[in-house]
């Protein structure tokens, strides 16, 4: 599952740095997680680091991005190929 930073977010710019994946970016309002990129820290860390970060604790799994340890694992592997 891709996460999703909720409109509680206060830019506080301490997720950003934190993923490994580079799918953090800041949107119109507020940070967004690209879901193409985001793999849950899987294949990096034990668990999400900015979901471990955030201060305000609004990060949530993306309900339209719902994907299986194997996903998330097989995304890790295509985005650190090559």
């Amino acid at each position: 599952m891709a996460l999703l930073i909720t409109d509680e977010c206060i830019n506080c710019d301490v997720c950003e740095p934190e993923c490994p994946n580079d799918a953090i970016s800041m949107g119109a309002e507020y940070y967004e997680i690209a879901a193409s990129r985001c793999t849950e820290c899987v294949g990096h860390h034990d668990e999400p680091q900015c979901k471990v970060v955030c201060p305000v604790e609004c990060i949530i799994v993306n309900p339209e991005a719902v994907e299986t340890s194997e996903q998330l694992l097989a995304k890790y592997e295509r985005l650190t190929a090559g």
